[in-house]
Formats: structure tokens, C-alpha cells, sequence
């Protein structure tokens, strides 16, 4: 029997609704690559491909989280219920109390373990006072309500305005709330100051130079329009259907957005840390492309090999990332009597043995994100899944 929590819309409410294996198919390969690029090797240098920008530039790393907040867009433009089909109290019920979980959760990750081990070996209680409180979670959960909330309640030729209006007035308050000379670096942007107003500083991220955090709340404002190009292209791949128009117009697309990001760039510099508006456009042009690439394989071309890989992170996306964030903070805690933690002593002891090097790294975080994939396998097997 089928164990399911039920997401936003039952699944009588997406009746007439075509599937694409290609959206499913994009949504693992996003998690897939989130789990390599969060859970390094340890013991050598990193591929850059695999590392984030320092501060300007884009990598591979960069377009994994934009990515998956775009995949959230496609899941919502099969989930989303018109107006006339549900009430508005039930509605915003559902948005807020999904909203609300993601976040909780989100900030309970970041707080996970709990507990601090001394160096005397003792362990004593992470205090409140300390906790992260914005996080990638907490991104996904805020930039979902508020796309959701647009979409409901305005006309697709709406949301496309008001998309470019977000990208627009966030490079304007970046510029007018920044620390003049220094609107666009790591101690003088906007972001950071509104971080510190709000939360203080020892509620944001701390592994940076500075404080920092690269999930702050006034960043996540762009955040949102990535979340609105998943939902169109999920609207218009829906309409369009598996024909040659369709992916011709994905490509088109695509391009433009890519060229409109790199025209912007050379005035707005491209930073997935700011999460520049050329940022957003950049990363939705590439997710555009992929897509196309994916509706030919596989729902033009019946190519399925792979397929049921990346399915399998599919399914149940968000508890698979939350397993794999909780997973790596108990191997990394956890330490031996050598000293080294039980994830840094498979790194160096068994990988970095196989292949020296960042190759050594890469199979590092391969192994562990098959080690995820198992966990998400064994949920597919018994028809579990857990929409968060």
C-alpha cells in the first residue's frame, strides 16, 4: 500500500495535466549535484568547477541552488490550483503551513546537532544566541510562498512584469543602501547591513571572511524571480506540449536570457553570493537550455537510459537534501581517536588513497551522494514519498 504525505493538490486535482519525465529528471540531476558539491572530499584541493565563485564570476557549483529553486517553479505550475477551484482561506492555509515547515526545518538544520564537543571531549548545548537563522531552506520556503502568492493572484503577463521589476529594484537597493564605494563587496553591501539590523550578527553566517551570509533575507528577494521562470517554462512546456515548437522556443529563450546576463554583467557583475539580478537571468537561461536538452532525449527521442537515476532524487527532492545535510554534519561530528572525523577519515584513508587529488575529492562526494541515493531508492521501492 502507497505511504504518500500529500502535497498542496491531491493528485485527483492534476488530472489532465500532462507529466514530463523530463522536469522529474531535472529535479534529480539538481539534487544529485547539490549532494556532490555540499559534501566535498577532504585531504586535497577541489575541481574549481566544484567550488563557488569566490565573489564575481560563476562556476558549476553556482547553478545547483538556482537550479533547484527553478525546479521548484515546474513543480508548482502542476501543483498551483486556479482560483475558481479552491478557496482563497484554504489556499493561503496551505502556502503558509508549508512555508512555516520548510523554514522550521530549514533553521533546525543549521542548528543540528544541538551540541558542541569540547576539547576536553565534553559536550555542551548550542546556545539560541548563536543559530543561523537564514539558510537554503529557508530560501526555498520564502522565495516558493512568494512566487506562489504571485502566480495565484495575477495574470502570467503580470508576473513577467513584475519579475523584471524584482530584478530591477533589487540592483537598485543594492546600490542605495550599500556603503558608498563599497556597494557590491562583502562588508559593505546591503545585504549584510540588513542582516545584522535584523538578526544581528550572530544569527548569519559565520564561515566567510566576514560575516556574511549568502542566503540573506534581502537577497532573497531576486531568489523569487528564479522561482517565477521555473513556473512559466513549466506553464509553457505544459501548453506547448512535446512538439519541436516547444523546445525551439526554449532555446530561443535561453539565449536571450544568457545575452541579456552578460550584457548586464559588464555594468552588475554576476555573483551568486549577491545573487545579482545577471545572476538570475544567467542561471535561467542555462536551466531553459537544459530543459530543452532533456524534453529531446527523453520525450522526443524515448532515450530513458539513466532516466530512473535521477528519478529516484526526483521523488522525494527535499527529504533527500535534508538526509544528506544531516547525514554529513554526523560524519563531520563525529571523531575518532585520531582526531580526524569519520567523513575526513574515509576521504584521506580510502579515496585519497585510490586517486590522490581532487579526483580523490569528487569520488569522495560521489560516494556519498550514492550513499543518498540509497536511501532515496529504498523510499521509491516501498512507494514512499515525502512531499515537505
Amino acid at each position: 500500500m502507497e505511504k504518500q504525505i500529500q502535497p498542496i493538490q491531491s493528485p485527483a486535482a492534476l488530472q489532465g495535466k500532462e507529466r514530463f519525465l523530463s522536469l522529474d529528471v531535472f529535479r534529480g540531476i539538481t539534487i544529485c549535484l547539490m549532494i556532490i558539491v555540499n559534501s566535498p572530499g577532504k585531504g586535497a584541493a577541489l575541481y574549481p568547477y566544484l567550488v563557488h565563485a569566490r565573489w564575481f564570476g560563476f562556476t558549476l557549483a553556482d547553478l545547483v541552488f538556482p537550479s533547484f529553486l527553478f525546479a521548484v517553479g515546474n513543480a508548482m505550475s502542476f501543483s498551483i490550483r486556479q482560483p475558481e477551484l479552491i478557496s482563497s482561506q484554504t489556499f493561503l492555509l496551505r502556502i503558509f503551513k508549508r512555508t512555516a515547515l520548510v523554514f522550521l526545518i530549514g533553521y533546525l538544520m543549521y542548528w543540528f546537532p544541538f551540541a558542541a564537543q569540547q576539547a576536553d571531549g565534553s559536550w555542551v548545548a548550542k546556545p539560541f544566541s548563536s543559530t543561523r537563522v537564514m539558510g537554503v531552506l529557508q530560501r526555498i520556503a520564502l522565495a516558493y510562498c512568494c512566487a506562489a502568492l504571485l502566480v495565484q493572484y495575477l495574470s502570467r503577463n503580470a508576473v513577467l512584469w513584475i519579475s523584471a521589476g524584482i530584478l530591477l529594484l533589487y540592483w537598485a537597493l543594492l546600490y542605495l543602501f550599500g556603503t558608498p564605494g563599497e556597494e557590491l563587496t562583502m562588508g559593505g553591501n546591503a545585504i549584510t547591513r540588513l542582516d545584522v539590523f535584523l538578526l544581528g550578527e550572530n544569527h548569519i553566517y559565520k564561515k566567510d571572511a566576514i560575516p556574511f551570509d549568502p542566503e540573506g533575507i534581502l537577497s532573497t528577494l531576486p531568489a523569487i524571480v528564479n522561482v517565477l521562470g521555473g513556473y512559466i517554462a513549466g506553464i509553457f512546456i505544459q501548453q506547448k506540449g512535446k512538439t519541436y515548437e516547444c523546445l525551439t522556443r526554449l532555446m530561443i529563450a535561453g539565449v536571450i536570457f544568457i545575452s541579456l546576463a552578460l550584457w548586464w554583467n559588464l555594468v552588475f557583475p554576476i555573483s551568486k553570493k549577491l545573487w545579482t539580478s545577471p545572476f538570475v537571468l544567467y542561471t535561467i537561461g542555462i536551466d531553459v537550455l537544459m530543459l530543452a536538452v532533456l524534453i529531446y532525449f527523453i520525450e522526443i527521442q524515448k532515450q530513458t537510459a539513466g532516466v530512473y537515476f535521477f528519478n529516484v532524487f526526483g521523488k522525494n527532492s527535499l527529504f533527500v537534501y535534508l538526509l544528506s545535510e544531516l547525514a554529513y554534519v554526523v560524519l563531520v561530528t563525529i571523531k575518532l581517536p585520531s582526531g580526524q572525523s569519520v567523513f575526513e577519515w574515509i576521504s584521506k584513508a580510502i579515496f585519497q588513497q585510490v586517486a590522490p587529488g581532487p579526483f580523490g575529492s569528487l569520488l569522495t562526494g560521489i560516494w556519498f551522494m550514492l550513499m543518498c541515493w540509497l536511501a532515496g531508492w529504498w523510499l521509491d521501492k516501498r512507494k514512499i514519498y515525502i512531499r515537505i
